[in-house]
């Protein structure tokens, strides 16, 4: 959003309806689309693998450290996707993704 302060008010009413236009077509697309969830899931399956792991050696306190932050992590990124207008099964995945996703990167 850009001001100018000599514009005149109805000018700045029509640039603010087609900007706010916009990010209603750019949510509506976002929420359209499917989401790829497989680095989520390579993400999901090093987290758990690591959790087993800690708790089968008996890194309690690493345990709970790991498991907190990914749980904070998620709780985050479901109530920013929440936020953003997404409900039920998609905001769920969203967040998923957003917690998880960087299992592409793997």
């Amino acid at each position: 959003m850009n001001f100018d302060e000599n514009e005149p008010q109805s000018v700045r009413e029509e640039r603010f309806a087609a900007e706010r236009a916009e990010a209603r077509e750019a949510r509506a697309a976002r929420k359209a689309a499917s989401l790829d969830l497989w680095g989520a899931h390579v993400g999901a399956v090093i987290v758990t693998v690591a959790v087993v792991l800690l708790s089968w050696y008996g890194k309690l306190v690493a345990l709970g450290i790991v498991s907190g932050v990914f749980l904070l992590w998620f709780a985050a990124a479901l109530a920013w996707a929440y936020a953003d207008g997404d409900h039920g099964r998609h905001a769920l995945q969203r967040a998923y993704n957003i917690t998880f996703g960087w299992g592409n990167g793997v």
